[in-house]
């Protein structure tokens, strides 16, 4: 198991992304518990990106339920189709919201969010959770954070 990350601060982005996930599927390799995965999971992604919030809702009967996380105390259970995290799970699909404010019927677990990426977990064509990171800023993620966590979503899907 790998016990550190290596990924230079001066990098880029898509470079520290191109670092970071070889590191990840070697750190879950050989890791059977998915609460342990997905709390090392979201550690790296905080590590590596200083991001405000990271964490994983996983469904549970008609909710989304907290998983493991990393950041200030968030919202416990959140309704199919309420909030990012419930449109995401309900419309299957990664939303980049660049203003919380500005998303109808946002759900503000932390004022101090101020942007937001969602991206569902999908095994065999069912939303089993959804990744949610959060930033202190506006405009903070972008296509490039899409296509990389929608990558890592899918190794977390195969997890399950």
């Amino acid at each position: 198991m790998a016990e550190e990350l290596f990924i230079p601060s001066t990098q880029t982005k898509i470079k520290k992304y191109e670092a970071l996930l070889p590191q990840i599927k070697a750190l879950i390799s050989g890791e059977k518990n998915l609460i342990a995965n997905l709390a090392n999971i979201g550690a790296a992604l905080k590590q590596t990106f200083n991001w405000w919030w990271v964490g994983f809702y996983w469904v549970e009967s008609n909710e989304l339920v907290l998983g493991p996380f990393q950041g200030p105390i968030a919202c416990t259970r959140i309704a199919k189709g309420k909030g990012v995290c419930g449109t995401s799970w309900l419309n299957k699909h990664t939303i980049v919201v660049p203003d919380v404010e500005k998303f109808p019927g946002h759900i503000a677990c932390s004022t101090a969010s101020k942007s937001e990426i969602v991206v569902p977990i999908i095994k065999n064509n069912v939303v089993v959770g959804v990744l949610d990171c959060d930033s202190e800023h506006l405009n903070h993620y972008d296509e490039t954070d899409r296509i990389y966590l929608e990558q890592l979503s899918q190794i977390i899907a195969d997890l399950t």
